[in-house]
């Protein structure tokens, strides 16, 4: 049970995890590369009602299954607003992850341990930056920890049969959400390696308990059932080549050949221990204390910390294995290496050089943001012009650099007061520099950012009544479109997207209008008689009217007839 105290200390966390990861929501609209992506699909299944097959404008989308999207959708049910909404699923996943790896924590040891556990994970840059965004990884993040959770709950606290299913359902909600849910499987084969071998801390599950294990698979395969028997029943019945073509790709591209044979993303076997190292600060200062901690558990048998341990590395194996990386693939490690370091914090953060690593740590940081806002506000270093180029701000605004050298500034007046308790003073260093500068920069740059101001000016130019025809476009433009608009594929060469945006807009051409990349400008254009709209994402647009297409690419009247 938890006492009074103990609430009180688990308010005070989560009011402040609530402050840091939920920071800047409401103000801004989704930013590329996978944000205006993930709402644009859950902004048409809603409003076709189409909730089995994702759409990307007019083409079906099956880089992703649906789960993600259809909580995008609840999101947006409940507040109707997607710019409130879409951050809203990789808050709440983050917020029940943070209580996962405390609970387990607790439930394994004590409130205290709990507590390091889940301040070990919100300590983690990576976690913090993916919480903030409208990624599907938090979303995993949360059915993974909770698929192991459950295992755990069991194997080591247990027996738990009802927490064992939930675990085995969770892994299969996380499967229909991107695919990889079923590693939270794995927790199983370090339990069994030490049931074998009799290590200490496992839980007496007794014996004659087989209907009960398979029920566990009944639970994952139900989980995924939800959405993936409607679908396959629909495409095998509705005689749509697309949703034929949508199972082949989703099955087998997106997925097996995803991970054997990964066509982007490629990174070395090592990878990871880099993303551990950078991507995992401050909690990755910890490692060098936590090792020897985990050898001496190693060798005692202690299942309790190396079962969560076993599954991780069991996780980054998997992903080592593939060529195609990215730095959140391992972020599911996170929560049970937490929970693995829980029980060894206390004497880590009492290390004196420890806590100077972590100190230096963040007056480097504020060192690096007040020198770079003050070197901006003082003169144009290249750093300066690059991003206000890259990103449309105007020269003489300088609003950017005063939040950098803000931020800064405040992380060292935080490290300066606090210097002799260098936990709490990284910890103030850290929220301050998780809200303030994503708070601000999401005010400055979302115009930009999110392409509203391109898609904006582009529909004045147009006029009201005019329906554009977006070329090249990606999804924050169709998502940001204001008014009627038309699109011509999504994968397909811009170069034909042009040819089939030429031909529909001379078909009306006093009502129609093209909106198109620079880079899809070709000799069928006359450039003279375009007009620029502006930049958007380091992107070039164009408005054209008919006048803009040169006579050689005009249809001749016989071909307008018809016959």
């Amino acid at each position: 049970m938890i006492d009074a105290r103990q609430r009180r200390d688990l308010f005070w966390f989560f009011a402040i995890a609530l402050l840091v990861l939920g920071a800047g929501i409401g103000l801004r609209d989704p930013w590329p590369a996978d944000e205006p992506r993930f709402v644009l699909v859950a902004k048409q299944m809603w409003e076709s009602g189409d909730w089995l097959f994702p759409h990307r404008g007019h083409e079906l989308y099956a880089d992703k299954p649906p789960l993600y999207f259809w909580l995008l959708g609840l999101a947006y049910a409940v507040v109707r607003d997607w710019t409130w909404a879409f951050l809203l699923p990789s808050l709440f996943a983050a917020l029940g992850t943070l209580w996962l790896a405390y609970d387990l924590a607790r439930r394994l040891w004590s409130h205290r341990e709990g507590l390091w556990a889940a301040t070990c994970v919100l300590a983690c840059v990576a976690f913090v930056y993916q919480a903030k965004r409208a990624q599907i990884d938090p979303t995993v993040v949360f059915f993974i920890t909770l698929g192991v959770y459950g295992i755990a709950r069991h194997v080591l606290l247990g027996p738990a049969w009802r927490w064992f299913w939930v675990g085995c359902f969770a892994a299969g909600l996380g499967v229909i959400s991107k695919g990889v849910g079923f590693l939270a499987l794995l927790a199983l084969i370090p339990y069994a390696l030490m049931r074998w071998r009799g290590w200490n801390g496992l839980a007496e599950l007794g014996r004659g308990n087989a209907m009960r294990w398979s029920l566990g698979a009944l639970a994952f395969f139900t989980a995924m059932a939800v959405w993936f028997v409607p679908m396959i029943v629909t495409a095998s019945t509705s005689g749509d080549p697309e949703h034929q073509a949508y199972v082949r790709e989703l099955l087998f591209k997106q997925t097996a050949t995803r991970y054997t044979s990964a066509w982007h993303h490629t990174q070395p076997a090592w990878y990871f221990l880099e993303v551990i190292a950078g991507y995992w600060l401050p909690f990755s200062l910890a490692l060098p204390w936590l090792f020897p901690r985990w050898r001496d558990a190693f060798r005692a048998r202690e299942a309790r910390v190396w079962l969560p341990l076993g599954w991780a590395l069991l996780v980054l194996v998997f992903f080592s294995a593939s060529p195609g990386k990215r730095d959140m693939y391992i972020l599911p490690m996170l929560p049970m290496m937490a929970v693995a370091a829980a029980p060894y914090m206390d004497r880590v953060a009492s290390s004196r050089w420890f806590r100077r690593l972590l100190l230096a740590l963040f007056v480097v940081l504020g060192l690096v943001f007040l020198v770079a806002g003050a070197a901006a506000l003082q003169g144009d270093p290249r750093f300066e012009l690059k991003i206000e180029a890259e990103r449309g701000l105007a020269p003489a605004s300088d609003a950017l650099w005063w939040l950098l050298a803000a931020t800064g500034a405040g992380m060292l007046a935080a490290c300066a007061w606090w210097r002799r308790d260098a936990m709490k003073a990284a910890g103030v260093a850290f929220a301050l520099l998780v809200v303030v500068l994503f708070s601000g920069t999401a005010v400055l740059l979302d115009a930009e950012n999110s392409a509203r101001a391109v898609m904006e000016r582009g529909r004045a130019m147009a006029g009201d009544d005019a329906t554009l025809g977006l070329v090249g476009w990606k999804e924050q433009n169709l998502l940001q479109a204001v008014g009627p608009v038309e699109e011509f594929g999504f994968r397909k060469p811009v170069e034909q997207q042009l040819q089939a945006g030429i031909a529909w807009m001379l078909e009306a051409p006093d009502a129609r209008r093209l909106f198109v990349l620079d880079a899809a400008l070709d000799a069928c254009v006359i450039r003279e008689h375009g007009r620029a709209v502006g930049t958007a994402n380091r992107r070039t647009w164009w408005l054209l009217d008919a006048s803009a297409i040169a006579p050689a690419c005009r249809p001749s009247p016989g071909d307008a007839s018809g016959d």
